[in-house]
């Protein structure tokens, strides 16, 4: 793993099951579930290549496709590698597998902002 790149893992519990989370009725790993272990991967590789506590990353794009099922009790491990960064911009190319192979593919998009204050917008958003 270089700097550029990280993995994080986790086991297919009931909460990430697509019959659970609504996204489907079947007891497989719900789309949503690997979208948001990619996205974490992402933002925890954008947030130690910040180094700023007062900066955040929020997630502005993804695009992912869920190729094959895995079942409750498999592990699944999603990698985010940064492909580019313009300013406060950062392009990750994302994946996902199971002891099966590649399970989901994508691009992922996450822009640097101010904690405090993107926090405070959303807050006063409906004032």
């Amino acid at each position: 793993m270089t700097k550029n790149t990280i993995t994080k893992t986790v086991t297919v519990d009931e909460a990430r099951l697509a019959c659970n989370m609504g996204s489907g009725s079947l007891r497989v790993l719900a789309t949503p579930a690997v979208v948001a272990l990619m996205e974490n991967a992402a933002a925890e590789l954008a947030q130690g290549l910040i180094g700023d506590e007062a900066l955040t990353t929020v997630g502005t794009a993804i695009s992912v496709e869920h190729t094959s099922p895995t079942p409750l009790g498999a592990e699944i491990s999603a990698t985010a590698v940064l492909t580019g960064q313009n300013g406060r911009t950062f392009e990750f190319e994302v994946t996902a597998h199971d002891a099966g192979g590649q399970i989901a593919r994508g691009t992922h998009t996450r822009v640097s902002v101010k904690a405090y204050k993107f926090q405070a917008k959303a807050d006063g958003k409906f004032e």
